[in-house]
C-alpha cells in the first residue's frame, strides 16, 4: 500500500513540476548553463551540535558532512533571528526583517494590518524569476496566510508544502482544527491525504523529481527546500529510528531520527544533481532557521537555545557548496549571517537586485580574494520590539535577554561560550555597543503582528526562577 501511494505521489509530482511550455529549446543535462542553479536547504530548529561537520558523533549526517567537505562550513554562521518566521523573512528578503515589520511570528489567526511579508518587499525568488530562473518552493512557508502571500504569489512557479509554522509529519492535522495553515498544498490547492507518506520523505522526493524535470531545461533553477524537520512534533519512521538505535536517551533518539531522515533526503537530492549533470554548477546553501528547540537537540558548547539571543539561539549549522565556483574542503571563521545568502546568489548569477541588501558576497572570502578585512563589522539581532536584542562587533557581543532582565557583555574570542559577563568591568564597551544598537534601531519599523513567542520566553524565565528558588531552599532553611 505504501509503495503504491509513493508511486502515485511521484506521478503527480512529475506532472505538477514539469517545465512550463516556453520558447526555450530543451538542452541536454550536461550542457553548461550561463548561471548557476541555486538551492537553499533549510532545517527547522536544528541544534548546532546535531550535524557531523560540527562534531556530532551520535546523529548520523553523512550526506551533509560530505557536502561540507566538498564546500565550506562556517564556524560563525548565524541565523538572522532566534525563531522561525522572522528568520525566514530575513533570509528570503536579504535584509534585516526589522526594516519591514516582520520581526515576530505570524500566527494562524493573525492580528495585524497584513497577513504576510509585505508584497513590496521583494524576495530572492522574485528577483531570480524576473531574471530567467525556474523557481520552486518545497516545504514549510510561515510567511503568509492568504493566497497572494503564499509562494506562488512571491516569485515561485511551483509550490509543494504548507503555509503555516508547524504540522503533523504524517499528513494529518496537529492541534485544534484543520485549515490552510496545516494543509499540504500543491500550487495553492489541497493535496489529497492518500498522496502523502512521511512529510520529510515527501519533500525530499518532490525535490528529486523537480531536479529531474528541470535539468532538461536550458534555464537555471532556484529551489527553496524548507524542511520542517526537526521541529516539533517529534515524529519519525521506524527506518530512521534504526539509524539512532545506539542512543539510549529516548527524546534525543527520536529527535536524531528526524535529523537522520532529513540527511537521507538531502543525499537523494545531491545524488539526483549528479545524475543529471547539474551538481558542479549548483550553488547550495544549508542552514538552520535558528537554534535547537531543546526537545532532544544539542546546542553545546554554546549557551541558550531557540528563542534566545545567546549563541545557542542564533549560531547554527551553516554551509555553502559550489564545485564550479570555488574549491571546497575549508572552514571559515569570519562571521556570516543569513542575509549573505541573497547577496552571494546575486553576485554568482550576475544580477543587480535593485534593492539595498544587508548581506555580503561570500565567494571572495571563501576564495581568499576579498579586499575587506572582515565580512561584517557589526551584526544586530532584536525580537519583540526590543524586549531582547544583541550586537556583535568584532570579538565583543552585547546581549539584552528578556529571560534574565539584564545586560551581558562577552568577549567571544576569549569566552566563546558566554560565561563571563563583562558589563561591570568594561562599561565603555557596553556604552559603545549600546550606542551602535540605538543607531541601527532608528531605521526599524513597527511590527505587523504581536509576538506570540514572547510568552514562551516568559515561561522559561518563570520556570528558571522557581527551580533556582527550590534549589537554594535548603540553604535558606538551614540558616534559620
Amino acid at each position: 500500500m505504501i509503495k503504491n501511494t509513493l508511486f502515485v505521489s511521484f506521478l503527480i509530482l512529475i506532472v505538477s513540476c514539469s517545465p512550463k511550455q516556453t520558447e526555450n529549446k530543451i538542452t541536454t543535462a550536461n550542457t553548461k548553463k550561463e548561471k548557476p542553479n541555486v538551492i537553499i536547504i533549510l532545517a527547522d530548529d536544528l541544534g548546532w551540535a546535531d550535524v557531523g561537520f560540527n562534531g556530532s558523533t551520535d546523529i548520523p549526517t553523512p550526506n551533509l558532512d560530505a557536502l561540507a567537505n566538498q564546500g565550506v562550513s562556517f564556524t560563525n554562521g548565524y541565523a538572522s533571528h532566534s525563531y522561525c518566521g522572522p528568520s525566514r523573512s530575513g533570509l528570503l528578503a536579504g535584509r534585516y526583517q526589522q526594516r519591514f515589520g516582520c520581526e515576530n511570528n505570524i500566527g494562524k489567526g493573525f492580528d495585524g494590518p497584513i497577513p504576510g511579508v509585505p508584497l513590496d518587499e521583494k524576495m530572492i525568488s522574485e528577483v531570480l524569476q524576473e531574471n530567467g530562473y525556474q523557481t520552486c518552493a518545497i516545504g514549510k512557508w510561515h510567511l503568509g496566510n492568504t493566497p497572494e502571500y503564499w509562494p506562488n504569489g512571491r516569485g515561485f512557479d511551483d509550490w509543494f508544502g504548507f503555509a503555516g509554522g508547524s504540522r503533523n509529519f504524517w499528513g494529518k492535522s496537529w492541534g485544534k482544527g484543520f485549515n490552510t495553515w496545516h494543509q499540504i498544498m500543491r500550487n495553492g490547492k489541497p493535496e489529497p491525504l492518500e498522496n502523502l507518506s512521511y512529510l520529510t520523505d515527501d519533500f525530499s522526493n518532490a525535490a528529486v523529481e523537480y531536479i529531474n524535470n528541470y535539468s532538461k531545461s536550458e534555464k537555471p533553477f532556484f529551489m527553496y527546500l524548507a524542511y520542517n524537520a526537526p521541529h516539533a512534533p517529534i515524529q519519525a519512521t521506524k527506518e530512521y529510528l534504526k539509524t539512532v538505535d545506539h542512543i539510549e536517551q529516548g527524546e534525543r533518539a527520536a529527535y536524531g531520527a528526524m535529523v537522520s531522515g532529513m540527511d537521507v533526503g538531502i543525499g537523494k537530492v545531491i545524488e539526483q544533481l549528479k545524475k543529471t549533470g547539474e551538481y558542479e554548477n549548483t550553488l547550495i546553501f544549508f542552514y538552520s532557521d535558528n537554534g535547537g528547540h531543546g526537545k532532544g537537540s544539542d546546542q553545546s558548547p554554546y549557551r541558550g537555545q531557540k528563542g534566545l539571543l545567546f549563541e545557542g539561539g542564533i549560531r547554527v549549522p551553516f554551509l555553502m557548496s559550489w564545485p564550479a565556483g570555488f574549491e571546497g574542503g575549508n572552514k571559515m571563521d569570519e562571521p556570516v549571517i543569513a542575509y549573505d545568502i541573497f547577496s552571494t546568489v546575486m553576485k554568482a548569477a550576475n544580477i543587480n537586485p535593485k534593492k539595498d541588501l544587508d548581506g555580503v558576497d561570500l565567494i571572495p572570502f571563501v576564495k581568499g580574494e576579498a579586499t575587506n578585512k572582515t565580512t561584517h563589522e557589526k551584526l544586530f539581532w532584536r525580537y519583540s520590539d526590543g524586549a531582547g536584542f544583541a550586537v556583535r562587533k568584532g570579538d565583543y557581543k552585547l546581549v539584552k535577554e528578556a529571560v534574565r532582565d539584564e545586560l551581558f557583555l562577552f568577549n567571544l574570542k576569549e569566552d566563546p561560550y558566554e560565561q563571563k559577563n563583562l558589563v561591570t568591568t568594561l562599561p565603555k564597551k557596553v556604552k559603545e555597543l549600546k550606542s551602535d544598537y540605538d543607531n541601527w534601531n532608528k531605521d526599524n519599523v513597527k511590527n505587523h503582528w504581536p509576538d506570540a513567542h514572547l510568552p514562551n520566553i516568559g515561561k522559561m524565565k518563570k520556570a528558571r526562577e522557581v527551580i533556582m528558588k527550590k534549589t537554594s531552599a535548603g540553604e535558606v532553611n538551614s540558616k534559620k
